[in-house]
């Protein structure tokens, strides 16, 4: 496993642009892209999530504790690194808080 120094910076190069990472916004093929670097190879990678035309309905308690059900089970399938796969992201795009 790799340690990197500024780990703090949130800045990286992917495909020689400039990313922040870990930081979810409107994605180009579906609803949300966010970067994110893979701990154990040092690159970054690109998740895309969510669907296009669909609604997070968050705000709806019924909703958001069934998705909840659903998508926690398939995060607990994932072997190695959570913040990798778009299950992760899904999840956290249905909290109160999640801001583009």
């Amino acid at each position: 496993m790799h340690t990197w120094t500024g780990w703090q910076n949130n800045m990286a190069k992917y495909q020689g642009r400039t990313v922040k990472l870990n930081k979810p916004m409107q994605g180009d093929v579906k609803k949300f892209k966010v970067f994110v670097r893979n701990q154990s190879t040092g690159n970054v990678n690109k998740i895309n999530f969510g669907q296009k035309g669909m609604s997070v309905g968050r705000n709806n308690p019924v909703r958001r504790r069934s998705f909840n059900a659903r998508m926690g089970a398939v995060l607990d399938q994932v072997k190695g690194q959570k913040t990798l796969s778009a299950a992760y992201w899904s999840l956290q795009a249905w909290k109160k808080d999640f801001k583009l």
